[in-house]
């Protein structure tokens, strides 16, 4: 660079060149195997060091000296940001790294909470920053060990010498404080997973519970027995972070004090909460439960999933280290609390109150506001695994009832159950597939699954890592593509990312330097072993090195579009995007072979139950594999990994859907580099990088990483074809007044109700993958994803009786055709009360769509259940059929419900072949109305049950006097059934149908299904003559359940089935009420 150049710098570019040139002046071999290594990056032929390519090694591989040199740029940053904020911002909590300034609370201001909320005034920085000083000190490089391990240790002196030791004598006290007694309203979450995690992984890293390669410090006994650690750099380590972390943890817990168990959000460190008034810890027993304070101005007692269910993780690990038993219990009860909260979605929202426990908030999603609560599911499984239960005495708060053992809170297993039913419903109402796009996931209702938005935020870029983490790699890779595809079009992550309009959502276009993407990179690397994402994490460094560099640290972007910065170096920034950044490319890190249950919490501090609890050691412990889990058709495993393409050394980078990611990140509408107009270009113009490969980053390859050499791009790749996904509105003409009333639609349980088809529009779409090419598929359906843009989750229905659109519809526009089902029906069945206590389940275990609860009671009619007594039965009920058919002489229509009767409805199907007869033509039996009550009468009362009728004639006069012959299943055929059936003059009150009732599953089906009965030749009577009126058939399933309601039945009847179909493809769920 010439001198002119150097003088048109600004003083923050001089700067950063001088960094750049003594790095590789000071390191010249490293700097000459960076250069050779990186001419695969898209380096032009123009370039003056292209002649020195001599190989086209990769930028950065597991067996070539380059990921060392990566590893130590990762270093490198890592102390530039934190050297930085020790010689300006300590012991301040975090580093303004533009202005070279410390950035502390606002006191003028309570109001700012994304500052107050996190800065607690207790150098959060350097304790969110140790245990990425002890991860370094395994490097391989001996001085960069050294340094780091000394680091280590002088930070935690310097903590001591601040706070104190976490003790009650003199040593207790501290320059600035006794502990974390400090006049700090913070945010519970932030606290525990910043301040405590960040102490107590230090604590588990410097008493060698997590590994440092070559560290093995001294047990030292002390006067009275004391117990403590001599490390190599003369620390005398008695627990002191440990104490100050309980010390931390004992001045959160006030927010814990309610009656939901949800905590608080925020508390004081010094006062505890005051403010919130309605507090359980405000009543006085004494005085009858007045509130011992005045009541003051209502604080917000809104808290977040995330933020009041990821607690587990640090307060289990504080309880087993200390022995106080509080933190877990309170941490667990809190998880649960939440979780039975969830919605009918099987998903938990956004905004919860802390007081009473209700929703503040109907959005659900994966990202704000929820992100750690499933994550911490997960992680509560595997932590928990090697002892999930501490035996250790203590007392919860007063206004906190204990948790029972019986809600199995402490089994690990109910933590992972959490997660698969969680990550079910996310996968249901949440994700959606290839055919839009690309797979990625959406917000929706809590309580219908209705879509509420159609955005990306940052913080859901940590889910890959989570489906990784629980053996889903395959949706993990196809989620971190489209994640990798934004971050290659904007050089790093936007807040939130609209997956509708291909840009940044609201104007929230920051990036503070989230490590969410950085640590699901890291997973997946460490699953696959794919080269691709040491490509990934490569762009990454060098996209944080060009556009966030400064001289006192590594600034947050404020516009990712524009380039603008933002004077904040986040504490996370140190302790996980730099962390997680530095184990990606050191695959043989200690921690990256640690064969034991250890999780990283959302802070990316790494936590492990240590080998010698308090009191005891650890326990043995046998996992029992709970029902639920044998419930699942496949338990989650670790999926091997996947094989490499021919000629190609990574299977992402063969992937076919690539592209698809790509297109939906609109990265093909990108301009590129050379367009003028790009501002990244006119950013990076006055911006030198920090090594040569940062100088240029493309901003328009559809194929991405930008870092990834043309060696991992399969020879004549191809994409998949797209998926098509067919959608459509149906209209339907307005009524006269041309005006929708408000009573057109109504809200009901479980979907909208359809009063009136004037003005009505519906929403379609086709819930199934469609290639461009228009191929369709025997099982396609559609679905009514909007009314009238009133948006419906993928299980609502839309109610609608069957003669609501006679006025509006013409019966054959293909667009909206009412179809009888010509197989299936609905038996309506009214019971007789119960008259014994003798009791079974529900019949709701065996049809989906029964809403009552029977109870077997003797029989009503003598049928017998065996073939020998059927001749008896026969008789005993011919002349109970005698009392019956007088009776009904009277009756010319159908009977209200009878009294005290309870209503079943039972799915039946119909037979085919040569013997099958059609249903009688009878008015259909109402279904039940939207509350589920019964509605109208039903036809038939008169019922006859017998057994497999296979060997004997039924007798001439049960055939004439009822109406209904039930039958079981087997012993002969369906057509030698009906041949035993005698010929009677037909009239109303003789047979009308006979029910066979199914024993046995059909092989191959689901249980409870069943197929069309077969009655391969003509019906004839018993002397072998054709029977001139067929008697109709139809066969439920069910066994003896259904037998049983058969023979407490006092009425019957019939209600067909209908469906709608668009262009001859049935809706799915608009149901014909």
């Amino acid at each position: 660079m010439s001198s002119q150049t150097l003088q048109s710098e600004d003083g923050d570019a001089v700067a950063k060149l001088r960094y750049h040139q003594r790095f590789l002046y000071e390191n010249t071999e490293m700097a000459t195997s960076l250069v050779l290594s990186l001419c695969p990056l898209g380096l032009r032929p123009d370039r003056p060091w292209h002649d020195k390519c001599t190989d086209r090694r990769l930028a950065v591989s597991r067996n070539n000296k380059p990921l060392d040199t990566v590893t130590q740029e990762v270093e490198h940053m890592f102390y530039h940001g934190y050297d930085n904020y020790m010689e300006h911002a300590f012991p301040e909590d975090e580093l303004k790294p533009i202005t070279c300034k410390p950035l502390t609370r606002d006191r003028l201001d309570p109001t700012h909470i994304e500052v107050n909320d996190v800065l607690g005034n207790y150098s959060l920085s350097l304790v969110d920053s140790l245990s990425t000083l002890a991860i370094l000190a395994s490097s391989t490089n001996y001085a960069t060990r050294t340094r780091a391990l000394r680091q280590l240790h002088i930070g935690v002196a310097e903590l001591v010498r601040q706070y104190g030791d976490g003790s009650d004598g003199p040593a207790g006290r501290g320059l600035r404080a006794k502990g974390f007694d400090l006049d700090s309203k913070v945010q519970v979450f932030e606290t525990v997973i910043r301040g405590v995690g960040g102490l107590l992984s230090a604590h588990l890293f410097v008493t060698g519970e997590l590994p440092i390669t070559g560290y093995n410090p001294q047990d030292v006994t002390g006067a009275g027995g004391s117990f403590s650690k001599q490390t190599p750099h003369n620390l005398t380590y008695n627990g002191q972070l440990l104490r100050l972390a309980q010390d931390l943890g004992n001045r959160l817990l006030p927010a814990f004090h309610t009656d939901t168990g949800i905590p608080y959000p925020r508390v004081n460190l010094r006062h505890g909460i005051p403010f919130y008034s309605e507090s359980p810890l405000h009543r006085d027993a004494e005085n009858g439960m007045c509130h011992k304070i005045p009541q003051r101005s209502q604080e917000v007692t809104e808290t977040c999933s995330a933020g009041a269910g990821s607690l587990l993780l640090e307060f289990t690990t504080l309880s087993r280290l200390t022995g106080d038993p509080q933190f877990e219990r309170l941490a667990k009860r809190a998880f649960w609390s939440i979780w039975n909260r969830r919605g009918s979605t099987g998903l938990v929202g956004a905004g919860i109150d802390a007081e009473s426990g209700q929703w503040t908030s109907s959005y659900t999603g994966i990202g704000a506001g929820i992100d750690s609560f499933y994550e911490y599911a997960a992680k509560a499984h595997i932590l928990l695994s090697s002892a999930p239960s501490s035996q250790l005495s203590g007392s919860v708060p007063t206004s906190q009832p204990p948790l029972e053992a019986s809600e199995g809170h402490d089994n690990p297993e109910r933590y992972l159950e959490a997660w698969i039913d969680a990550h079910k419903s996310i996968n249901h109402h949440l994700r959606r597939g290839k055919m839009y796009i690309h797979p990625h996931y959406i917000q929706a209702d809590v309580f219908t699954g209705a879509p509420r938005a159609f955005w990306f935020d940052s913080l859901s870029a940590f889910f890959p890592g989570l489906l990784t983490l629980t053996g889903d790699v395959e949706e993990a890779i196809e989620t971190h593509l489209l994640q990798t595809a934004l971050w290659n079009r904007y050089s790093a992550l936007p807040e939130r990312w609209s997956t509708s309009s291909g840009s940044v959502e609201g104007g929230l276009g920051w990036w503070a330097g989230r490590p969410e993407f950085i640590e699901s990179t890291y997973y997946l690397y460490r699953a696959t072993q794919d080269p691709w994402y040491l490509h990934v994490g490569e762009m990454v460094l060098r996209d944080i090195k060009r556009r966030c560099w400064t001289k006192c640290g590594w600034a947050g972007i404020q516009d990712v579009r524009s380039g603008e910065l933002s004077d904040r170096m986040e504490s996370y920034f140190l302790s996980e995007t730099a962390k997680y950044l530095y184990l990606l490319f050191d695959p043989d890190h200690p921690l990256n072979k640690l064969d034991t249950p250890f999780v990283f919490n959302t802070e990316g501090h790494p936590l492990i139950l240590p080998r010698r609890q308090h009191p005891g050691g650890r326990q043995d412990y046998t996992l029992k594999p709970s029902t639920a889990l044998h419930a699942q058709s496949s338990p989650p495993i670790c999926q091997n990994h996947a094989a490499q393409h021919p000629f190609s050394v990574s299977a992402v980078a063969a992937r076919g859907d690539t592209y698809h990611a790509a297109n939906l990140a609109r990265l093909h509408y990108i301009p590129t580099r050379e367009t003028l107009e790009s501002p990244l270009i006119e950013y990076s113009a006055n911006h030198p990088s920090t090594t040569i490969s940062d100088v240029r980053s493309p901003s328009n390859f559809t194929y991405f990483p930008w870092t990834l050499p043309p060696e991992l791009v399969p020879y004549n790749a191809t994409c998949d074809k797209m998926a098509a996904r067919p959608t459509f509105d149906i209209t339907f003409p307005s009524q006269s007044n041309g005006v929708l009333t408000p009573g057109s639609l109504q809200r009901v349980l479980n979907g909208i109700l359809v009063n009136s088809m004037g003005g009505l529009r519906l929403g379609m779409i086709q819930d199934v993958i469609m290639d461009i090419e228009g191929a369709t598929n025997s099982d396609e359906l559609y679905r009514v994803q909007a009314i009238n843009n009133i948006a419906m989750g993928k299980d609502e229905k839309v109610f609608m009786a069957k003669d609501t659109a006679a006025s509006v519809v013409n019966p054959l526009d293909p667009n909206f055709t009412r179809i009888r089902d010509v197989s299936m029906l609905e038996l309506v069945v009214d019971v007789a009360p119960e008259q014994v206590c003798a009791t079974q389940p529900p019949a709701s275990d065996l049809f989906d769509n029964n809403t009552t609860t029977i109870s077997t009671p003797d029989s009503v009619y003598s049928g017998s259940v065996n073939e020998e007594a059927q001749l008896e039965s026969n008789v005993l009920h011919a002349f109970h059929s005698l009392i019956e058919h007088v009776s009904s002489l009277i009756q010319n229509k159908p009977q209200e419900t009878t009294q005290g009767s309870l209503r079943e409805y039972m799915p039946a199907i119909t037979p085919t072949g040569a013997g099958a007869a059609p249903l009688p033509d009878v008015e259909d039996a109402l279904g039940p109305d939207i509350s589920g009550s019964p509605r109208g009468g039903l036809l038939w009362h008169s019922i006859y049950v017998t057994g497999n009728n296979c060997h004997n004639r039924l007798p001439f006069n049960v055939v004439r006097d009822h109406q209904v012959l039930v039958v079981k299943r087997g012993g002969c055929s369906f057509s030698q059934k009906l041949q035993n059936i005698p010929t009677v003059p037909p009239s109303k009150h003789s047979l009308q149908l006979v029910i066979v009732v199914s024993y046995d599953e059909e092989a191959g089906l689901p249980s409870g299904w069943l197929v069309r009965p077969l009655l391969e030749i003509q019906q004839t009577t018993a002397t072998g003559l054709p029977r001139h009126r067929p008697i109709p058939m139809i066969m439920v399933g069910g066994g003896d359940k259904t037998y049983d309601i058969f023979k407490k039945a006092v009425g019957l009847g019939l209600k067909r089935r209908y469906s709608i179909q668009a262009h001859g493809i049935p809706i799915s769920n608009l149901i014909i009420i």
